[in-house]
């Protein structure tokens, strides 16, 4: 399983809002960046998921792809993180 949807799953964080999590972050980066900073997560569980994201930006696209959302809209987002 992705690490990212593992520590979310780990933390009780419902399916559902996971997906809401990932549509988010599909949107606007930024705004997600803060929803998953406010769902409670210690920094040190967190943390270390952030870092294997920022070295691996991919398991995003796999989560999403996992998730079984619109791929084209992780393209879309990496676009305006680049732009901002």
């Amino acid at each position: 399983m992705n690490p990212i949807l593992q520590l979310l799953k780990a933390e009780n964080i419902s399916d559902q809002k996971i997906t809401s999590i990932f549509k988010e972050l599909t949107q606007s980066p930024l705004t997600a960046m803060a929803t998953i900073g406010g769902l409670g997560i210690e920094p040190e569980k967190l943390q270390p998921v952030m870092m294997q994201v920022m070295t691996n930006p991919n398991l995003i696209k796999e989560a999403v792809k996992e998730l079984g959302l619109d791929l084209s809209a992780v393209e879309k987002a990496k676009e305006q993180l680049k732009n901002n």
